[in-house]
């Protein structure tokens, strides 16, 4: 990247556009972040931080600050929605950080972003602007031109070297930028709370990721906040997108589903989700990647750029790998931002095209019923914990190089 007295500008101030931005700062470049909301508070209950995340988080010193908030869960369980029997586990803990070289936490969105958002605002390199919508860019010769508007509805220009779209998966700056369609709604959403751990029955209290699969629908749920707290996580068929974004849910939706569940041998999961209040709804969206998401002075990162079904829970770590990959770059090709912003795509590109499809791929399996549900849950008991420990090692033992 040339030298430049001004900054480089993220586009949003969620997980991705954060990480992007310490990652620069620490690389010593000056960056201005525009984020259009006022209050920094992030949505969405739970996230999980799989080796392949928590790595470049450890890396840029933020370890001992996540694990205070984090929970470090012993394994995953995987059970069968229709009777509760246990399909399979893998062990994840003290074993996955040996195999992997990094831990898989479970953390509210919030205290992560927390996290961050400290950091950022301690970082003498960055800037944080809030109440700044950005509405679109245009390029010139040796840079690009951001607008945006302050909350009055006053429009603006910022001049930057590079600008970073990170606005998420409603992006504006996608159809600019890239060349990729426009994210679809899939036909699934996500109903999600956070409960105190004392509204968790006894036997569902172990510090475990646990996934129930059923027809048509499955459930997640695992320790947050120190164990203080539980994520729960319904995902459903649905019809019609709705409008909006982690939407008060009608509790009536809950109690159609409880209704589904057979309460003799599922009682206790019956009583975890009828534990939860305020639960929010998302409509689940995803789209290939672009084939192209970089201009000459600008690019996209995370959601943006590639959103993802959630049945990986890989949406946050695919940004906090693209955060990692493109400081990479940029300090790689130092001077020529056009070489920076292509090997960054070409790096990220067949990843995130795989993470993907693997989500799709879990969409559907996680789902299944009738005779394909029984060779389903054949397949993970032969897996066993190995073999499900191998087909993730792509995935979870990634390195930013």
């Amino acid at each position: 990247m040339s030298i430049s007295s001004e900054p480089i500008v993220v586009a949003g101030a969620g997980i991705g556009g954060l990480t992007a931005a310490l990652q620069l700062a620490r690389q010593g470049m000056s960056v201005t972040v525009l984020e259009k909301r006022t209050a920094l508070v992030e949505a969405g209950a739970g996230i999980q931080l799989s080796p392949n995340a928590s790595r470049v988080l450890v890396s840029l010193g933020f370890g001992a600050a996540i694990g205070r908030r984090a929970v470090a869960p012993e394994q995953l369980s995987i059970r069968r929605l229709g009777d509760g029997r246990q399909l399979a586990t893998m062990p994840l803990g003290a074993a996955i950080r040996t195999r992997h070289g990094a831990p898989y936490w479970v953390i509210l969105r919030a205290d992560l972003h927390g996290v961050l958002l400290d950091a950022a605002r301690a970082e003498p390199g960055i800037r944080l602007l809030v109440g700044k919508h950005v509405t679109g860019m245009a390029e010139r010769d040796d840079h690009a031109e951001v607008h945006f508007e302050t909350g009055n509805g006053t429009p603006q220009t910022l001049r930057t070297p590079l600008l970073i779209g990170a606005d998420g998966v409603r992006s504006k700056l996608r159809s600019v930028i890239g060349d990729g369609d426009a994210p679809r709604f899939r036909n699934f959403e996500a109903w999600r709370c956070v409960i105190p751990r004392d509204s968790v029955p006894e036997r569902l209290r172990a510090h475990d990721v646990v996934a129930w699969l059923g027809r048509n629908a499955h459930v997640v749920h695992y320790p947050v906040a120190g164990g203080g707290a539980w994520n729960l996580v319904v995902i459903v068929r649905s019809q019609s997108a709705a409008e909006g974004w982690g939407l008060p849910m009608e509790h009536g939706k809950l109690g159609a589903f409880l209704a589904s569940i057979p309460a003799p041998a599922l009682g206790d999961l019956r009583a975890l989700l009828l534990g939860g209040e305020n639960w929010r709804l998302w409509s689940l969206h995803d789209a290939l990647p672009a084939v192209r998401w970089s201009t000459p002075h600008a690019t996209l990162l995370g959601d943006a750029a590639h959103p993802v079904l959630p049945f990986l829970a890989q949406g946050g770590a695919m940004a906090i790998e693209d955060a990692a990959v493109l400081g990479e770059a940029l300090a790689v090709h130092a001077g020529n931002t056009r070489a920076a912003l292509a090997a960054y795509e070409e790096a990220r590109y067949p990843r995130v095209r795989r993470v993907m499809e693997e989500s799709r791929s879990n969409g559907r399996s996680f789902h299944f019923s009738g005779a394909i549900a029984v060779v389903r849950d054949l397949l993970l008991r032969h897996f066993g914990a190995e073999g499900l420990n191998r087909r993730y090692d792509w995935l979870y033992g990634w390195q930013p190089d």
